[in-house]
């Protein structure tokens, strides 16, 4: 029996013991297990805003145990963690466990969602009580059965064990029978210690392996169903352009095709982000995706581009040097008396750094598949946010919430690409006016030149050094992007931002430049820049001091001061305030790990250090860079250290979350950036946007330091300090700083096709 889908909203009525836990037969006999826990999540968490966060647990007969995922899978192995936390507490052996992909319900599950690293802390304690919950019920069915007092059970590996009398009851024995018991209240029952652990904190394969190595249908680009026709999407290449005519009849009349007409675009003047609406073009529907790109091909378009198409990356660079030399528009943060500090330093320092923009270059394309019928919408997708998508389509298309159901399907990467609802809300627009199951499929270029894109900024830093080697004085004048006092989507800069707190005179102003591409989160959102720089221009102060990087850090992280806490980058909690005390036993452990001082690297070789905080994660880089004779940057290895809590869920999951951020912030150092001309995106696939080839990959050697803090997750935190340290490690092997990425930047790239 699957998982079924409530399609009613949460509720907010009074809880009761017995609310927190649904307990029913199973299909066949055995225990069913359905939590609604949020009065709980609420008082646990105590997030504001946050609702129900519930599991589902059904024990066969067999004894086979069978737990939904309720998280979407982009490749985070989300799908394995969360179930061996609830596994581990119910006190089964993982051997034994199924997992499926819980279905969109907010009643029982609460936010699904899937970004800012926040799986696991959102979920940790949550998904222990539910399988505690579980492991209560079954240990008070034996009681029952035998006639003894429950103090005297005992579980493990599925069995409940009575020492005394040497009895035991394997759960698929117990199931119906704990069924017919009452539900337990979730806030009292009893949690193993974290020193019992079985399944928590072992390498676990992630519980889909098997099929994506057999190939499968796991993805959204994997999904049938019956009597599908399948669609392309022209969209004009400056956003909020619309088409002003097309050569419709010409395109009707291609083999297969069944449709092509207009979609008119929802997007008022002045809105910006995919989250506005829908995106003017032109669609093609037909009986196979192959028919309906060759009749694209033949589509010829007359659009209406608008204001936007006079931006350019050119234009943007241009204006914020003419920006840096004003006084910044709005402040951002102020400590002490910069000028004056200024002044008295011994040494005074200033660089001007910049990043691109970048895209997300998921390997599954953007698609979606879309049944409109009755009245009723029904969606299969990858997303990251599947409730945001179906508001968004309840909003474009006056088409009730309640009426909206939506499929998560496993994702080929997301990046926070697939919290942006666009290829659902135009593949639902696109069924209900060909009066057919459709599913869109965006290509290659579609998908690069049409995403929401990590903004590019600027930074122009002035830096004050006493005659002791410290930092008194830092300013930062950030030139980014958006309008009227307000940034563009994840183009923001907080007051917080390190070294914020730990330099007693500091400056952050920032100026804005209008922007009519969509920007929004990518991999460890404002971070992924911010380190970057920040941690570039610290290593130039420690160097124009005369100190050690690791001593001049180890110095700064010294100060008796504690870090106020910093806003949420993805609109989840407020994430805790920045321990020094964590940096400094991470930054020691990485030092160790590659030597740091220790051993002797030959001329044109260079270590590099870089650290951050982001995600509730403190992570570390050494990295270890070669120029060759030809002036290219060889990368020859990358150590890690990260402090993510006091639990490592899933080791190997951990280990190649890491790996993975390390290798995408190297290849955005050596050669990603996106191009903006005239309004629209140059880049358009991998032969101008390279992804890192596996001859430039090079071994990362991971290391977790467990600390008393609960454990947090770890897709986003470890990619921040891999560009600042790659950086480092250029400047100490040759002497140049890199200020402005990718390493291999392109040159008057800024003709759109």
């Amino acid at each position: 029996m699957g998982f079924q889908n409530s399609k009613h909203g949460a509720t907010r009525s009074t809880v009761t013991r017995r609310s927190f836990l649904k307990v029913s037969a199973a299909t066949g006999g055995g225990l069913m297990l359905s939590f609604n826990l949020a009065p709980l999540a609420k008082a646990l968490a105590n997030i504001p805003g946050e609702s129900a966060i519930g599991a589902f647990i059904r024990i066969g007969m067999d004894g086979i145990v069978t737990i939904a995922a309720k998280n979407p899978e982009i490749g985070q192995g989300i799908k394995t963690s969360l179930p061996m936390i609830i596994a581990e507490e119910l006190d089964v052996d993982w051997k034994d466990v199924r997992v499926e992909t819980a279905p969109m319900d907010a009643e029982k599950f609460g936010l699904q969602s899937a970004g800012g690293s926040t799986s696991i802390p959102r979920n940790w304690d949550n998904m222990r009580r539910v399988g505690a919950a579980g492991r209560q019920m079954l240990v008070t069915a034996a009681a029952k059965t035998w006639r003894v007092p429950e103090s005297e059970l005992t579980t493990a590996s599925g069995v409940v064990m009575h020492a005394a009398s040497n009895r035991a009851l394997k759960y698929g024995e117990l199931a119906t029978k704990a069924a017919l018991l009452p539900a337990p209240d979730l806030k009292t029952v009893t949690l193993k210690d974290p020193k019992t652990f079985k399944v928590v904190g072992k390498p676990t394969k992630d519980v889909d392996g098997p099929a994506m190595v057999h190939g499968k249908p796991l993805y959204g680009i994997d999904v049938s169903v019956p009597g599908m026709l399948y669609a392309t999407y022209e969209k004009c290449p400056v956003f909020g352009g619309t088409v002003a005519r097309a050569n419709l009849d010409e395109v009707k009349a291609m083999p297969g095709v069944r449709h092509a007409f207009v979609v008119p675009g929802t997007i008022k003047p002045g809105e910006v982000g995919l989250n506005a609406g829908l995106s003017g073009g032109v669609a093609i529907v037909a009986d196979t995706w192959w028919q309906a790109n060759v009749a694209r091909r033949k589509l010829r378009v007359e659009w209406n581009e608008g204001p936007m198409a006079a931006q350019s990356s050119k234009g943007f660079a241009a204006r914020a040097a003419e920006l840096a030399k004003q006084k910044p528009e709005m402040s951002v943060r102020s400590d002490g008396d910069v000028d004056a500090a200024l002044k008295g330093a011994v040494k005074v320092l200033e660089a001007s750094y910049s990043y691109p923009f970048l895209a997300h270059a998921t390997m599954e394309p953007q698609n979606c598949t879309a049944h409109f019928s009755n009245g009723k919408m029904e969606i299969w997708v990858p997303t990251q946010n599947g409730a945001n998508g179906r508001g968004m389509i309840a909003r474009t298309m006056g088409i009730p919430e309640k009426d909206i159901t939506v499929h998560m399907t496993r994702a080929g990467g997301g990046f926070g690409r697939r919290g942006s609802p666009d290829p659902m809300i135009e593949a639902a627009w696109i069924s209900k006016e060909a009066g057919a199951p459709v599913k869109l499929v965006w290509t290659r270029e579609d998908d690069m030149r049409h995403d929401c894109y990590r903004p590019g900024g600027y930074h122009n830093f002035k830096a004050g050094i006493d005659g002791s080697g410290k930092l008194v004085a830092l300013t930062d004048h950030f030139v980014s992007f958006g309008s009227d006092g307000k940034f563009a989507g994840s183009a923001n800069m907080g007051g917080n931002i390190f070294p914020a707190e730990f330099v007693p005179n500091l400056s952050f102003g920032a100026s804005l430049m209008p922007l009519g591409t969509p920007t929004g989160p990518l991999r460890a959102p404002g971070s992924n820049g911010l380190a970057f720089v920040f941690q570039s221009f610290l290593d130039e102060i420690a160097h124009a001091a005369g100190r050690d990087p690791l001593e001049f850090h180890l110095d700064l992280l010294s100060e008796k001061r504690v870090a106020a806490p910093a806003a949420s980058t993805s609109g989840g909690p407020q994430a805790p305030a920045f321990n020094p005390a964590r940096m400094r036993t991470t930054l020691a452990l990485v030092a160790e790990k590659a030597g740091w001082g220790k051993r002797t690297v030959p001329k044109g070789t260079g270590l590099g250090l870089a650290y951050y905080y982001s995600h509730q994660g403190y992570v570390a880089h050494v990295a270890e860079v070669t120029t060759t004779s030809s002036g290219q940057m060889k990368v020859n290895k990358i150590w890690v250290a990260a402090d993510v809590g006091g639990q490592i869920v899933n080791p190997s999951g951990a280990e190649n979350q890491v790996q993975g951020a390390v290798l995408d912030g190297l290849g955005q150092i050596l050669g990603q950036e996106i191009t903006i001309a005239r309004g629209g995106t140059v880049e358009g696939n991998f032969d101008t946007f390279p992804l890192l080839r596996m001859h430039q990959a090079p071994p990362v050697e991971v290391h977790f330091q467990l600390s008393e803090s609960s454990p947090t997750g770890l897709g986003e935190p470890a990619l921040p300090p891999t560009l600042p340290a790659i950086a480092n490690a250029y400047f100490a092997a040759t002497g140049q700083r890199l200020r402005d990425v990718p390493f291999n930047k392109p040159r008057d790239r800024d003709v759109r096709v």
